[in-house]
């Protein structure tokens, strides 16, 4: 059933592609966009690159997580998720990994070439996939977390609220790794705080998502 979960979203993403493919518009568009906004300015250009394609990807992610566990709300398939012999938090995770496949994997392809932007070099341009790698599934758990506990409420900027205060850690931690290669420093500290991030986002959020969605249901 978990696969039959995953291979569903990947199919709901085929047969609708342009929501599979907002938030990649979204960040490419924003990353950009500000070359053209701060000029042929190449040490500033370095300088901020890290920053504005983490931010972009950040804002990406939460747009893209505005209607993850509404669909099934509505179909009821949520109650099908609670009558499920299989866990409910395993079929949050597997909801979650079809997600970040959808969604955030397009970005982390887009990474390099929107890089070349800022004028960063081959190395920096590693580490940022790399941080991008670990940040991303550790953004999307949190963001499943924010969508589960504000599932039914009208707007999204509540979504918004939850989660933007729990991606600051992996925000710093990843352009820290990015900065760091720029300095010709090691980065390997920020990128193991990054995997201690998903870990610990993997281990605590499908959890936490699946009992948000049992008092939605109640």
């Amino acid at each position: 059933m978990l696969i039959a979960v995953f291979m569903r979203e990947l199919l709901l993403a085929l047969r609708r592609p342009t929501d599979a493919l907002a938030a990649l518009l979204f960040f490419v568009l924003v990353c950009s966009l500000f070359p053209l906004a701060i000029g042929p300015d190449a040490a500033l250009l370095r300088a901020i690159g890290p920053g504005v394609v983490w931010v972009s990807a950040l804002l990406a992610v939460l747009i893209s997580l505005q209607r993850l566990f509404e669909p099934e709300l509505a179909d009821g398939g949520l109650e099908q998720w609670l009558l499920s012999p299989q866990p409910l938090t395993a079929l949050v995770a597997a909801k979650v990994a079809a997600h970040w496949c959808i969604a955030c994997l397009p970005l982390v392809l887009a990474a390099p070439l929107l890089a070349l932007q800022y004028g960063l070099g081959g190395e920096t341009v590693g580490l940022l996939v790399a941080a991008l790698l670990l940040g991303t599934p550790t953004l999307v758990l949190l963001g499943a977390l924010g969508a589960a506990l504000t599932l039914g409420v009208r707007g999204h900027v509540l979504l918004a609220l939850v989660m933007l205060p729990m991606s600051v850690p992996p925000l710093v931690f990843g352009c820290a790794a990015v900065s760091a290669g720029q300095q010709g420093l090691p980065a390997g500290a920020s990128l193991s705080l990054l995997g201690a991030c998903l870990a610990l986002a993997a281990f605590l959020c499908p959890w936490a998502s699946a009992a948000a969605l049992r008092l939605a249901l109640e």
